[in-house]
């Protein structure tokens, strides 16, 4: 019988058989019962269910689960002694065979008796069940651990086995934490010189370790294997001790209740005093296959897939399909700890749930952490030697190489690429029971998803589903049938998509349209979305893909699925694909009962015409074009304001159901950044049935293009809706260039460099001092008088200050255009992205920034340059820019030799292998010959050089179509980090499945250094600009993009204002914090309020906790208050509000869970605001959710009166750029979630705070104000002929896009005042008074065009724009002329 048989046939037939929660009347209840789940009992003869009373008691912890659970007490015999064993584990699967061996032993054995007790390590953080440890410690004879890798709570542990360690008989702990390890006590074995040993053996194996994490694993486990046989025959003691702790290991590891009976025993005999001299009998482990083929049907394991294939193919109870050559194989990977304890039950679910779909399957398992050398033994045909199998799972929830310690993500993408099939990640609950999870709104335990999402997604896993949860009282798993349902039929469409032929495979391709406008569908950030369809579509079509009646041109294409000549149904929106009756809605749509309590009975308003849902897009051949409806509430005022987003509307549902059960998608490609499916509500992680994006998209295989720079919401969209997620490039940067009265300063300033000692020197300044007024400097730069005298050093000051100002101006990088899939940028298009890529020093890797290298050459620091630029120091002005324009030059030449006549680089490895070739001058030092730098470090510029020949070769490769076709095919993508490609080149090339980073990774010891620097530029310019005195509290943003990219910067920055510094634990994760000393600190500490934005808090809640932590120390420190603004403010808050002074330390702040935005854009975007107050209410009942380390497993708690006070005391806001790709008007984020005119309202002055924007897109950053960042971005974006020329070259799109600049700019008028009268005046100059623009406009999108004239009309009638009556009367004649050219065009 199979090890796995006997607890297979158990749980379908006795009472512990798998729970999963019955269906109650409502259709999506049946997983959120309030006061109790009601399970039924799968496969048991009776139809009884039974109750489980609601676990969360209220201790705002992840569990509440208690250990008595696990205590077994032995009845007292005279005369036999008791064995007190403690345990502590991660999981829960060594419970019941630990249970089962320790009464084993109290009914059969005479000479002993046994007491245990366990706790799972995640229940030591309650302060009851740690009291209850340390109590059941003080009297305990053995101490056993495993797996503790939770730094906060290995403490905890080791801290309560140091107390009592002397007095234990044995300590034993198999792989945890170094500092738990290091407790190991077995008569004189002892591990505590793990980790510090300086020895030449222990080195080599640290080394070993190092480079290869998953062999060092199965050396280990041979050494376990063979070293007991070694030691049985040395003589002493201390080889005796280390042989039990080996065979203790090996115990352990075979998990089954006999093998553990025998280990308590073995132990119990050799170091229990009052059991010393008596011969207990034990026998030596049963070991069980290190890896091998399970199945809870066979004889036996498999070592040998030639074997096991035979087995399956002559099974008598399988259907004969499976058998045959059409059934899809989907290949398992299962944690062999879970099969040996006996503890397999949910594996066997899968197993039964993937045989009844029709897929063969092959469930794999290894007994460490490297599952990469079972893969590559049992996934591949014996004979072909090809992949078996055409999709796989993982079961274990670990990354394939390396376990929750350490992981060797490079060799687990080697072994996947060569598989290259679809490769799923599925969770079984480990920190939380069933009922637990199903009613926490975040969903997964934070530390699970840290460990058990994020780092498979590395290897390029998808599909983080919650397929099994916890029994809380036995401690064994069992599968939740819906989930499993949900993974297996998932991972089947999958299979079919790698051998279904291509002229079959059905493809719905998703756009957007944001805000609800036909001028707006195909919305998607830097991309153009028709054009890229168009090219996607050719080359589909060209691979033998069903693409019937492919229209000839882009623009046709856009006009088919917004209005096609040839429609079925008449409509005056978007051209109809399908009309959907609400009884065939209701039929298809199993929750569409649960939308009515938000929307109404079907078919509702939206996406309907009063009787039938309906579903806008169109058909080509297999190929649907559909437009997803929006969220539905961003026109509705009343519906912004609640705190927690509304279901989906009963369009949106329709419009899913359509795809999957009326089209019959086999797969969805989301077209750009981003709709809305993965933003609906449900938890955070780990959906369940009853979470929106699980429903609605249903079992259809999800692909999505997503931009490169924008990682953390590309994980949403994996995480919520099951995302494979590829990248696409943003645009082409260039530098933003001079125009106008701007390039006229330039000529001036020019021409006053060369005759300043002349008489002519003051007659230019003066010019200087007119022009950069009509340029609006004025605002930027102190100018004088245009009639004062200056002297001459005067004069170069004036001139340095408006100089430095033009320079930022014209290098300012921008995108240009729009980007479209599969076209890569040419090598010149590139040039400006690699200056940039040069300009940032590398020290890790030892390459040295390019101005830096310049600077060197003259014996100066670029830092200093960089500052006396800044103050407008003429002479370093100038070489400032002399360094900049060298830069480019030497990049420019080196990329021109790399480059055909045609501009496109080719056969980058040999042109540029010639360009570090002997006997040939490099490119590069041509150029600088002839300038002051020549004496410049060669050997560091030929590194520097060779790197950006990698960078270069990176960003003109392109795999976006690539990817595609290979995730329509059923094939591995390669996994690629997102971000920013000049901080890190290695997000190219794009077409990879973009992941995040290890959440816990972060903030870095350099993120911590240039936070630093931002940090105390901030504090000095409010300082400056506060009468000398320190802001008390800054109100700031938090990002997930931004830390990404940045790797935690501005997590840092809040660490540094409070005066608190990141430590990282002995594995180097980030999770420790330790208040700087005030007089190393130099200043006084910083009070924070922290608003996370929503996609901040879904995948950095370990770093919010570590944040409160962080505020609420330093509210305790015994310290002065005008030297601890945290602390004062607490105190007052705590007096005033009644409340403890650490409750009152609140400061880290977000949405509910599983809700997103203040909605402040949403209300601006659509016009749907009466005044400021009605935003600022949104932000407040959106954004006043508080998290609380105390009580984590709360998740987000309304905190309001706290968040208000806090942010009454603010005396400044301030928000990070760290990226040229978005700016301050390229999105709405920035100004939705600026508190700038809230926090004027909360204060009791009036006051409005200072608002700072720090940028770090450059290698010399800068903390400017709001108002000149706005000026900045303006110059450089909207009103910059280089900007909107570019864009307009797109079409359709790039009018939208000049349309949300200003509508964006109107959004910061809203919320923070900063934008000044001319901004506007000059947008209208630009595009309304220039007649032939606005021709161009209307004719590309008119629907845009009008939104546009709309914008200036509501920006004068809000009191943003003052300008005459005779320009708004031509506003409103052109709005009215415009709406009838759009009814004229509907007609």
């Amino acid at each position: 019988m199979a090890p796995g048989m006997s607890s297979f046939s158990a749980t379908i037939t006795s009472s512990t058989a798998p729970c999963v929660a019955a269906a109650p009347p409502h259709p999506r209840a049946r997983h959120s019962l309030p006061q109790a789940a009601r399970l039924q009992c799968k496969g048991s003869s009776s139809t009884s269910s039974v109750i489980v009373t609601k676990a969360i008691v209220g201790n705002g912890l992840f569990t509440s689960v208690r250990p008595d659970v696990r205590r077994i007490v032995p009845e007292a015999r005279p005369g036999v002694p008791v064995v007190k064993v403690v345990y502590v584990v991660l999981e829960a699967q060594y419970q019941s065979a630990l249970s089962a061996a320790v009464r084993s032993i109290n009914k059969l054995r005479k000479e002993v008796r046994i007491e245990v007790v366990g706790y799972l390590v995640e229940e030591l953080r309650d302060k009851d069940n740690y009291e209850m440890f340390c109590k059941d410690l003080a009297d305990a004879n053995v101490f056993i651990g495993s797996l503790i890798f939770v730094e906060e709570l290995a403490q905890k542990v080791k801290v309560a086995i140091e107390a009592e360690r002397d007095r234990l008989d044995a300590v034993i702990v198999f792989p945890s934490m170094p500092e738990v390890m290091r407790l190991n006590k077995l008569g004189t074995f002892s591990m505590s010189q793990l980790g510090q040993s300086k020895s030449a053996i222990a080195q080599f194996m640290r080394k070993k370790r190092k480079e290869n994490v998953g062999g060092f694993e199965e050396g280990m486990l041979k050494l376990i294997r063979t070293l007991p046989k070694v030691l049985k025959y040395l003589p002493t003691d201390k080889a005796q001790d280390a042989r039990n702790f080996m065979m203790s290991l090996q115990f352990w590891l075979g998990g089954s209740p006999e093998n553990l009976e025998n280990f308590l025993i073995m132990i119990s005999n050799a170091y229990v005093p009052s059991l010393k001299g008596k011969q207990l009998e034990f026998n030596d482990p049963v070991v069980f296959l290190d890896t091998g083929i399970w199945h809870p049907l066979a004889p036996s394991m498999y070592d040998d897939v030639k074997e096991y294939l035979n087995w399956y193919n002559t099974r008598r109870d399988a259907n004969p399909k499976l058998k045959g050559p059409d059934a899809p194989i989907v290949g398992l990977i299962l944690q062999r700890s879970h099969i040996v304890t006996g503890d397999d039950g949910h594996y066997a679910a899968v197993v039964m749930e993937l045989e009844a779909r029709g897929a063969k399957v092959v469930p794999i398992f290894a007994g460490g952490l490297d599952f990469s050398l079972p893969v590559e033994r049992f996934f591949y045909d014996p004979i072909t030697k090809l992949s078996l199998v055409h999709s796989v799972v993982s079961l274990t929830g670990f990354a394939l190489v390396g376990g929750p310690a350490s992981q060797d993500h490079p060799k687990a993408i080697l072994a996947l690429q060569k598989l290259n099939v679809p490769y799923m990640v599925a969770l079984p609950l480990v920190f939380q029971t069933t009922e637990e999870w199903l009613q926490s709104s975040l969903g997964l335990h934070p530390i699970q998803v840290a460990l058990q999402v994020a780092l498979p997604e590395l290897d390029g896993g998808l599909e983080p589903i919650v397929f099994s949860g916890r029994d809380s009282s036995t401690g064994r798993s069992h599968a939740l049938h819906d989930r499993v349902e949900q993974l297996c039929t998932r991972a089947v469409k999958w299979a079919a998509l790698k051998r279904m032929p291509k002229a079959e495979k059905k493809l719905a391709i998703t756009v957007f349209s944001f805000p609800p406008d036909k001028g707006n569908v195909g919305t998607a950030a830097y991309l153009n979305v028709f054009s890229s369809i168009y090219s996607v579509l050719k080359e589909l079509k060209a691979d033998g893909y069903d693409v019937q009646g492919l229209p000839e041109t882009p623009d046709a294409l856009i006009e088919e699925v917004i209005h096609d000549k040839e429609a079925k149904f008449s409509s005056p929106d978007l051209n109809i694909a399908y009309k959907m009756s609400v009884t065939e809605y209701e039929q298809l749509t199993p929750y569409s009962k649960a939308l009515e309590e938000s929307w109404g009975k079907p078919p509702g308003t939206l996406n309907s015409d009063g009787q039938n849902l309906l579903v806008y897009g169109k058909q080509f051949g297999n190929v649907f074009i559909g437009v997803q409806p929006t969220f539905g509430y961003e026109g509705d005022p009343m519906r912004l304001l609640f705190s927690r987003s509304a279901s989906p509307h009963h369009g949106f549902a329709a419009y899913y159901t359509f795809l999957e059960k009326i089209f019959g998608a086999d797969a969805v490609l989301h077209f750009g950044t981003h709709g809305s499916l993965e933003f609906m509500p449900g938890k955070q992680v780990g959906m369940s049935d009853i979470c929106y994006p699980d429903s609605l998209i249903g079992n259809i295989p999800n692909i999505y293009y997503y931009a490169a720079n924008n990682p953390s919401e590309a994980t949403i969209a994996k995480r919520r809706s099951y995302a494979n997620t590829i990248s696409y490039l943003t645009p082409p940067a260039e530098n933003a260039g001079l125009y106008k009265g701007l390039k006229q300063l330039s000529e001036l300033i020019s021409s006053y460099q060369s005759l300043k000692d002349t008489g002519r020197g003051p007659q230019i300044v003066s010019s200087i001092i007119s022009t950069a007024k009509q340029c609006n400097l004025d605002k930027d730069v102190e100018l004088p008088g245009e009639e004062l005298q200056l002297s001459p050093d005067e004069r170069d000051t004036v001139v340095g200050k408006v100089y430095g100002k033009v320079m930022e101006i014209e290098s300012r990088l921008l995108p240009c255009g729009l980007h479209v899939i599969g076209e890569p940028p040419s090598a010149e298009e590139a040039v400006a992205t690699l200056v940039n890529i040069a300009a940032i020093d590398r020290p890790e890797e030892e390459i040295f920034g390019l101005p830096g290298i310049l600077a060197e050459s003259l014996g100066r620091e670029i830092e200093d340059i960089y500052r006396s630029s800044d103050r407008g120091v003429l002479s370093d002005v100038m070489l400032l820019n002399d360094i900049t324009q060298a830069c480019r030059a030497a990049v420019k030449a080196f990329v021109d030799r790399t480059t055909n006549k045609s501009g496109q680089v080719v056969d980058v490895a040999e042109k540029i292998g010639n360009l570090f070739g002997l006997g040939r001058k490099e490119p590069w030092m041509e150029v600088l010959q002839s300038t002051q730098f020549k004496n410049v470090d060669q050997t560091k510029l030929r590194t520097l050089f060779e790197f950006l020949a990698f960078c270069l070769k990176q960003v003109v490769a392109d795999n976006e179509l690539g990817g595609l076709k290979q995730a329509l095919e059923g094939k591995f993508v390669e996994p690629g980090p997102g971000g920013d490609p000049i901080r890190n080149p290695k997000v190219l090339p794009t077409g990879k499945n973009i992941h995040a980073l290890d959440p816990q990774a972060i903030p870095t010891s350099a993120a911590l250094q240039s936070a630093k620097v931002v940090v105390d530029r901030l504090l000095e310019r409010q300082k400056v600009e506060n009468g000398g005195k320190y802001p008390e509290t800054v109100a700031l943003v938090l990002w997930g993009t931004d830390n990404i990219k940045t790797y935690g910067e501005s997590l840092a920055q809040v660490l540094w204002m409070v005066g608190v510094r990141p430590l990282p634990d002995a594995l180097g994760r980030v999770n420790k914090i330790e208040p700087v000393p005030l007089e190393e600190l130099g200043r006084p500490r910083v009070d924070v309020v922290v608003n996370c934005s929503g996609v901040f808090r879904d995948l950095f809640i370990n770093q919010m906790n570590l944040l409160d932590r962080a505020v609420k120390t330093v509210a305790e420190l015994d310290e002065p208050l005008e030297m601890n603004f945290v602390r004062k403010h607490a105190l007052e808050q705590s007096a005033s509000l009644g409340m403890s002074v650490r409750e009152a330390a609140t400061r880290i702040y977000s949405n509910a869970s599983g809700s997103y935005s203040s909605n402040v854009n949403l209300a601006v975007e659509n016009s749907s605001w009466n005044d400021e107050k009605q935003l600022q209410d949104m932000y407040l009942s959106r954004k006043s959710f508080a998290f609380d380390s105390d009580t984590p497993g709360a998740g987000m708690s309304e905190k309001r009166k706290i968040f208000e006070a806090a942010l009454a005391t603010a005396d400044a806001t301030f928000q990070n750029l760290d990226s040229s790709e978005i700016s301050l008007t390229d999105v709405s984020h920035y100004f939705d979630s600026d508190p700038t005119k809230l926090v004027q309202s909360l204060r009791k002055d009036k006051k409005k705070p200072n608002a700072y924007i720090a940028d770090t897109t450059t290698a010399n950053a800068q903390v400017r104000s709001l108002a000149e960042t706005v000026r900045l971005d303006a110059r450089t974006k909207m009103l910059n002929p280089k900007w909107y020329e570019g864009m307009l070259s797109s079409g359709y799109e790039g009018v939208r896009e000049i349309e949300k600049r200003l509508t964006n700019t109107m959004g910061w008028s809203a919320t923070s005042g900063q934008v000044d009268n001319w901004v506007y005046e000059e947008a209208n100059n630009t595009f309304i008074d220039d007649e032939e623009m606005q021709k161009r406009l209307l004719e590309t999108n008119p629907n845009s065009f009008r939104k546009l004239v709309a914008t200036f009309l509501e920006a004068n009638g809000r009191g943003y724009w003052e300008t005459s009556e005779e320009n708004l009367e031509r506003l409103r004649q052109l709005y009215s002329d415009v709406e009838d050219r759009i009814e004229g065009i509907d007609k």
